[in-house]
C-alpha cells in the first residue's frame, strides 16, 4: 500500500491536523454530497470535477458554493445548497461510517499530551460527527472551524487561531494537510507543512 504520509522527527510547541483527507479518508463522501447537492441546486453535470473538489479543499461550504457560481455563471444560494450538501454527507455518514487513515491517528495516538488541534474546512456539526464515526474523538485539544476566523484557508487565520488557543508560537508549530489552500495558509502562518498524500476519489 502507498506510504500516505513522511512523519516528522522534529519536536513541536503545536501539531495541527486538518480533517477531512487528513485524520479522516471522507474525501469521496464529501464529494458524493458535493454532487448530490449540485444536482438538486440545478447545476449541470459537468460542474465540479474532481480536480475543481480538491482545489477547493478547505473551504467552507459557502464559499465553495460561491466559487461555482462565479466560475460557470450561476446563481445558486449559498446558505441553501452548502446546507443541503452538508445534510446529505451527514445522511452518508450514519449509513457508511467513516475510516481513519491510520499513519496519521497512530501519529497523533503517540504525541501523547503534546497540544493539538483540529483547522477544518467542515462545521462543526459535521467535524464532530465525523471525528465520532472514526472514533477519534477526545483526542484534540482545540476544534477550529471556519465560523471562528474571519477568512478560511488559504487564509492562515484558522492555524494562527489554533496556535493561539494551544498557546505555541506559530514558528514551533506544524501543519498537517492534504489540500493545496491549507498547505498554503500554512506557508503564510509561517508553519512548517506536512502533506498527507491522497487516494483517489474512486
Amino acid at each position: 500500500m502507498k506510504k500516505r504520509v513522511d512523519l516528522p522527527e522534529k519536536k513541536y510547541e503545536g501539531y495541527i491536523f486538518d480533517l477531512d483527507g487528513t485524520l479522516v479518508d471522507s474525501m469521496p463522501l464529501h464529494y458524493r454530497a458535493w454532487r448530490e447537492a449540485l444536482a438538486r441546486a440545478g447545476a449541470p453535470d459537468h460542474v465540479f470535477r474532481a480536480d475543481e473538489f480538491y482545489s477547493c479543499g478547505g473551504k467552507s461550504a459557502n464559499d465553495v458554493v460561491r466559487f461555482l457560481n462565479e466560475r460557470y455563471g450561476m446563481h445558486m444560494d449559498a446558505a441553501s445548497t452548502a446546507a443541503d450538501k452538508r445534510r446529505i454527507y451527514l445522511e452518508m455518514l450514519e449509513k457508511e461510517g467513516m475510516q481513519p487513515i491510520r499513519e496519521v491517528v497512530e501519529f497523533v495516538h503517540s504525541l501523547g499530551d503534546a497540544p493539538k488541534a483540529i483547522a477544518t474546512g467542515s462545521a462543526m456539526p459535521g467535524a464532530s460527527r465525523t471525528l465520532a464515526a472514526a472514533g477519534l474523538s477526545g483526542l484534540f485539544d482545540v476544534i477550529l472551524t471556519p465560523d471562528e476566523v474571519e477568512h478560511g484557508k488559504p487564509a492562515p487565520d484558522m492555524f494562527l487561531k489554533a496556535a493561539e488557543l494551544l498557546g505555541a508560537s506559530p514558528d514551533r508549530c506544524v501543519v498537517f494537510e492534504d489540500a493545496e489552500p491549507g498547505m498554503k495558509a500554512a506557508a503564510a502562518a509561517g508553519m512548517d507543512c506536512v502533506q498527507v498524500r491522497r487516494p483517489s476519489l474512486s
